[in-house]
């Protein structure tokens, strides 16, 4: 499609108009007369300081003792595994929330050991090669590795 340009038009206003409206302001303003009313001029958003946020953040999920995993795509994802390996099984309510917990807790350890990881290398960004010290510690710690995360090199 060719490009156009569009050219200026001039508004055309009666004379009266313009001038009843101004007068109108000045006669039936907000305020009496004889009082000045300063400018306000609008509020800006306060915007905080870089890692505020993410601080606060922290603090709060350290004093929650909810679950941060959703209990109903948990409670599908140990049915399906559970379903590839053993068939058709049944789970009590208590033995998913147990199974959740602890998957948490393994979860959070990790995350713990990876951010101490990152903090020994002078960074505060975590990355999979810490991931994957924390790995090689823990399975020389142990002894074993855990199944299904490959070699940890």
């Amino acid at each position: 499609m060719a490009r156009t340009k569009m050219t200026a038009r001039k508004c055309v206003q009666q004379r009266g108009a313009k001038k009843n409206i101004a007068s109108k302001a000045r006669k039936g303003g907000k305020h009496p007369p004889g009082q000045h009313v300063a400018h306000v001029k609008p509020r800006r958003r306060y915007r905080r300081k870089a890692g505020t946020t993410a601080l606060r953040e922290i603090r709060r999920y350290q004093r929650d003792v909810e679950l941060l995993i959703h209990k109903l795509p948990f409670q599908r994802l140990v049915r399906e595994i559970a379903a590839d390996i053993y068939g058709d099984l049944r789970f009590q309510a208590s033995a998913i929330l147990a199974l959740q917990e602890a998957a948490e807790a393994v979860l959070i350890d990790e995350f713990t050991m990876t951010n101490l990881c990152a903090i020994h290398a002078k960074r505060v960004t975590i990355q999979e090669r810490d991931m994957k010290l924390v790995q090689r510690l823990r399975q020389i710690m142990t002894g074993s590795r855990i199944p299904g995360r490959g070699n940890g090199y």
